[in-house]
């Protein structure tokens, strides 16, 4: 049964959606929201979308604001070393991004999505997002964040990291990359440092790995080993049946 792609706008934001067979029937089983990383489009992860999907799931891939389809007319001007406000331009991408899942995942459940099955996951960018979108919607059950940080760099009171209490019992699997000299790999780490007394009735739910060998950019390899073992995590914590088990190359 082949992967069907459709594109819609979900509490206005555009989205990319896969699926394997009926959606009524996918939407059932699990969805996961995914982020694209800065500058880049839901399109980029298409093929990402298509291993979630042919795992059983929804796989929705969303322009970030001021991304896409609705990319900020002077984006290249805002994201440049020479504009000052460059990462205070970059943390609003974020936070105005994940306050809109409440309302997308509002938008998925009224199509037949299962409230008790709803995650997130994405890279750089997308892992931001994810963690912030964490403190703002209790209905995400299952995070797999890449190459993000819960830790922003300006001093800011809603930064995810300073809530660790609020992550429990999410299951989070955070990845990131050893050589990373954009998102250092130490933030995410400490952070999983500080949730696994938080963890301890369910110690499963946490998971960190770092890919020793890779930057920012990651190696092929470890990029599609970390695509399908976040699959896997997604499937495992959702509950979904795997009447699909196979393991496509990303």
């Amino acid at each position: 049964m082949s992967l069907q792609t459709s594109r819609m706008s979900l509490a206005g934001a555009p989205a990319l959606v896969v699926h394997r067979g009926p959606r009524e029937e996918a939407l059932r089983r699990g969805v996961v929201l995914f982020f694209h990383g800065l500058g880049a489009s839901k399109e980029v992860n298409e093929r990402e979308l298509g291993v979630f999907a042919d795992r059983g799931l929804v796989a929705v891939g969303l322009d970030a604001m001021g991304h896409g389809e609705r990319r900020y007319p002077d984006f290249d001007a805002r994201f440049t070393h020479d504009n000052p406000r460059a990462e205070e331009d970059f943390l609003q991408v974020v936070r105005a991004t994940a306050n809109e899942v409440p309302s997308v995942l509002d938008a998925l459940v009224s199509l037949g999505a299962d409230a008790e099955r709803l995650s997130i996951g994405g890279a750089s960018l997308g892992g931001f997002i994810t963690y912030r979108a964490l403190l703002l919607d209790r209905r995400l059950r299952v995070a797999v964040p890449l190459i993000g940080s819960p830790e922003w760099e300006l001093p800011l009171p809603e930064s995810p990291h300073c809530f660790p209490e609020r992550f429990f019992p999410v299951a989070l699997f955070s990845q990131t990359a050893g050589l990373d000299d954009v998102v250092h790999p130490g933030m995410a780490r400490a952070f999983h440092e500080r949730l696994v007394p938080l963890y301890a009735q369910a110690p499963e739910r946490l998971r960190y790995r770092e890919f020793p060998l890779s930057r920012h950019r990651m190696r092929p390899e470890d990029w599609n080993e970390a695509i399908q073992d976040a699959a896997d995590w997604l499937v495992r914590f959702l509950g979904v049946e795997r009447s699909h088990p196979s393991r496509n190359a990303v």
